[in-house]
């Protein structure tokens, strides 16, 4: 299921119909419809971010497209929606139980080494 990305510009929370890229070489700003995977050196921009866009000066801006419009969620994303809520509804078996007296010996970031202790 695709999730809605947000316009990357500050205090922004709409979502992003069209992707920003910078061709530095050229001094060119290349506007085009919401890449598939967000990536690093581009920025997604909401409909009204794009259509006010503007480049330093001496700079082109090159549009592919002469309209960005915001699109709801297609079959395929409710269809995957509600696949997914049908699966976190389904009862899951028990997880095997820890020892009854379990001692965390070290930690680091989110892990834990744990040691049963003896009875």
């Amino acid at each position: 299921m695709r999730s809605v990305r947000q316009c990357s510009r500050t205090a922004c929370t709409r979502a992003a119909v069209a992707t920003l890229t910078y061709v530095y070489a050229d001094s060119t700003a290349v506007l085009g419809p919401l890449a598939q995977h967000a990536e690093p050196h581009s920025y997604d921009l909401c409909a009204d971010h794009a259509e006010r866009l503007t480049a330093p000066r001496g700079w082109e801006v090159v549009r592919l497209s002469p309209q960005f419009v915001e699109r709801g969620p297609s079959p395929d994303d409710l269809s995957a929606l509600a696949e997914a809520v049908r699966e976190a509804g389904r009862v899951t078996p028990a997880a095997a139980p820890e020892p009854a007296s379990v001692t965390e010996t070290s930690r680091r970031g989110h892990l834990r080494v744990l040691r049963a202790d003896a009875d």
